[in-house]
């Protein structure tokens, strides 16, 4: 019988780190359900995808000893959970935060030049993920600082696989978040009526939610946002700059964009992955896997698998977003979705306003991130006057 834990392929290897995407698209095709010694078990189709995520029973996403809300749940506590969770990104909520997010996209895109080169990524996303989502929490601006070092610490750290780093910059950011919620314990009715004060009077079976419990949504809400943010927006201005008809189609019909911001993070996707484990023996996708192996759904994969998408690089407005693994799907579908989508529209609605038209710049390429990143890590775009050609 053939050894199932033979290697298939390096994900931390050169040749993947290189292009991410392409080297899915590879795997995918040559070997779709794949081990390695990083990553134990990888998923690339996109019906395997969908299998995993619609069966939790076999397909468990209580992953880490840490707890992880609600992400890292199983029902019925995830259920219990994401009632909590789920109002925080409903409509009234983001109807309510689009003038501020607003706002702040404007505010820096007008620092951004109307025609010369700026490096996109240190100059408007990362500032427009961490702005927006500390806005959104009710953090104060004296948190930005500490924030942006922290996210670039843990980074650092993720990339080197330092354990030891890890674990310090897991520490540094519960801290912040204990004394985000000891000021508004202490201020009792007098703290700020923000979503980090409502969540400390939210109740699950009966009782308050614990500080591990609040830390983890509050980690969830902050760490992931703040990365897939801004990669997204980085994805969206690379690919807008190279394909200037689809950019100006966008600046003249405007109510195509939420459509193709879905689109175009469907071809280069800002989150690559998310783990499950197995809770029993099982095959998926002719590999035999035991209990408690650990997967991981690739979802920049799953969402340019040719069975589903025919060419995967082909831009459409037309698909069935139904289709689209954007925000996952099954019972774990983002809660956020709604709000991230309000996000990316205002900050790509900023972005087109302000410089008449966006390219690259040929003699500078951008880097490119690394995993688990995706995107870019700088990103130089010349915005110039007169029409794109």
């Amino acid at each position: 019988m053939e050894d199932q834990r033979l290697s298939d392929w390096d994900p931390r290897s050169e040749a993947v780190q290189r292009d991410q995407i392409a080297a899915y698209d590879t795997m995918r095709r040559r070997c779709p359900v794949a081990y390695s010694d990083s990553l134990q078990w990888s998923v690339f189709r996109h019906a395997d995808v969908l299998r995993v995520l619609e069966d939790h029973e076999t397909f468990s996403s209580v992953v880490s000893p840490r707890v992880s809300v609600p992400n890292g749940m199983d029902p019925p506590e995830h259920t219990a959970f994401r009632r909590i969770v789920e109002p925080y990104f409903g409509a009234t909520a983001v109807a309510a935060f689009e003038p501020i997010c607003a706002s702040i996209a404007r505010e820096l895109a007008d620092e951004l030049p109307a025609a010369g080169e700026v490096e996109l990524m240190a100059g408007f996303a990362r500032p427009f993920a961490l702005r927006i989502q500390c806005a959104f929490m009710g953090w104060p601006d004296t948190l930005h600082a500490p924030l942006q070092a922290w996210m670039r610490r843990n980074h650092e750290a993720t990339l080197a696989g330092n354990r030891a780093a890890m674990v310090d910059v897991a520490q540094e950011f519960e801290r912040h978040m204990l004394a985000l919620l000891d000021e508004r314990r202490q201020a009792g009715a007098a703290a700020p009526d923000d979503v980090t004060t409502r969540l400390l009077r939210e109740r699950v079976d009966g009782r308050p939610l614990s500080d591990p419990e609040l830390i983890s949504m509050l980690r969830n809400w902050t760490v992931g946002e703040l990365g897939t943010i801004a990669a997204a927006v980085g994805i969206l201005a690379h690919y807008l700059a190279h394909r200037p008809d689809i950019q100006m189609q966008l600046r003249e019909q405007s109510a195509l964009i939420p459509a193709a911001i879905d689109e175009i993070l469907r071809i280069h996707a800002p989150l690559i992955a998310n783990r499950r484990i197995t809770t029993r023996p099982v095959e998926l996708g002719g590999r035999q896997l035991a209990a408690g192996e650990r997967l991981s759904i690739i979802w920049a994969s799953a969402n340019r698998d040719e069975a589903v998408f025919g060419d995967p690089d082909e831009f459409r407005l037309d698909r069935d977003p139904k289709l689209n693994l954007l925000y996952g799907a099954g019972i774990h579908v983002c809660p956020g979705a709604p709000l991230a989508r309000l996000e990316l529209r205002l900050a790509l609605q900023a972005l087109l306003a302000r410089a008449p038209h966006i390219a690259p710049v040929p003699d500078q390429p951008p880097r490119r991130a690394l995993y688990p990143g995706s995107g870019f890590d700088s990103l130089m775009i010349r915005c110039r006057a007169g029409k794109p050609g």
